[in-house]
């Protein structure tokens, strides 16, 4: 495998979120003072966002497809009959502490439109669009949830959580939307505020994902432990004794290994059968305390970065794990793979953005 630098890029502040489109086209990156900027993926500046007023949480990309693309080209047509004749925009959709989320076309720059969440007086810091839905993205905002459409002039839906929502998780199947917050975890049937199935939890959660399968929903929670729910099989597995509280979880494209951070190794645990709980997981040791992890797309390789600016590549299935080793001037807050899995980006607390090109 041959493993090297790209390219390098400098924002205005520390790299709060990123993410590559999923055509690998574009690469966003937002700061935390607000700006978003785009890149293609040989490191040219395509656009640079203006994001939200006083800093930009979190972004998503939307899944792809004919359904969606059709949808927003005959939203932007000034009559339906003229999407057939009008290239559909690649949007972007950004959350802020303005209590807005804003959808961006990438092709132009420019804000295609804007829409608070619940009233506006709370940020917005979790996004998701919804898999295999041409227009829906959920935000959150305090206690409230909405579904918003990414057409003009339409709002959607929302509704409101016992507590301030902490992450969102869709389901990769059948799109139910998770929502976590101190207590528990409500779940939803797809694009429906009924009455939600409560997965109860007397802490804090702080990170949630569904395993690609959709067998497991994992939540990374203030106690210092990683708690999975098997919702279809009415199991609930628990993994306590790390050394800080959990925010890096990551699963493997295959369901099997599920990554997470939490002290100075990696924890890399093995999900399939009855699950992870009562084994013993594969430990990845660093100089400091685990920040982030990243499994690729497509293929085995798993990305972990460490408070010291020590970032690693592994293969949990090899003798020997550990491919490759960096030692980066700040510690890394994001990593983000192209969809092919042949670019790394990893944003950093100092702002810079690097992108490593990998060849298997």
């Amino acid at each position: 495998m041959n493993f090297t630098k790209h390219w390098a890029a400098t924002l205005d502040d520390y790299a709060i979120d990123l993410a590559w489109s999923p055509d690998g086209k574009f690469l966003a990156a937002a700061s935390a003072a607000g700006a978003v900027t785009l890149c293609d993926a040989a490191g040219n500046v395509v656009h640079q966002l203006a994001g939200h007023d006083n800093g930009t949480n979190c972004l998503a990309w939307p899944p792809v497809g004919g359904a969606f693309l059709s949808a927003i080209a005959s939203a932007t047509a000034e009559r339906p009959d003229e999407s057939r004749d009008k290239p559909a925009p690649t949007l972007l959709a950004t959350g802020g502490q303005d209590g807005k989320v804003k959808f961006w076309n990438c092709e132009d720059g420019t804000l295609f439109c804007s829409k608070f969440v619940g009233d506006g007086e709370g940020w917005v810091e979790h996004i998701a669009w919804l898999p295999k839905s041409p227009v829906i993205l959920a935000a959150s905002s305090s206690r409230t949830l909405a579904f918003l459409p990414a057409l003009k002039n339409q709002y959607g839906s929302s509704t409101e959580t016992p507590k301030t929502i902490t992450a969102l998780a869709y389901h990769p199947h059948d799109g139910r939307i998770a929502a976590a917050y101190f207590g528990g975890v409500s779940l939803w049937p797809k694009e429906e505020f009924s009455t939600p199935l409560v997965l109860p939890y007397g802490n804090t959660i702080h990170a949630l994902t569904w395993s690609p399968d959709g067998r497991w929903l994992v939540a990374g929670c203030q106690d210092n432990a990683v708690h999975l729910w098997a919702p279809a099989e009415d199991l609930e597995l628990h993994m306590s004794g790390y050394e800080t509280k959990l925010k890096e979880l990551s699963f493997s494209r295959d369901s099997k290994w599920l990554a997470t951070g939490g002290g100075r190794d990696a924890c890399v645990w093995d999900c399939t059968g009855a699950g992870p709980e009562g084994r013993e997981p594969l430990l990845l040791p660093h100089s400091a305390r685990v920040i982030a992890v990243a499994f690729q797309n497509q293929h085995g390789l798993l990305a972990t970065g460490a408070a010291d600016g020590e970032f690693c590549l592994w293969s949990p299935s090899r003798k020997n794990p550990l491919i490759a080793e960096v030692k980066m001037p700040a510690a890394a807050t994001k990593f983000a793979w192209t969809p092919d899995d042949s670019l790394l980006a990893v944003g950093t607390e100092k702002g810079s953005v690097f992108v490593f090109k990998i060849q298997q």
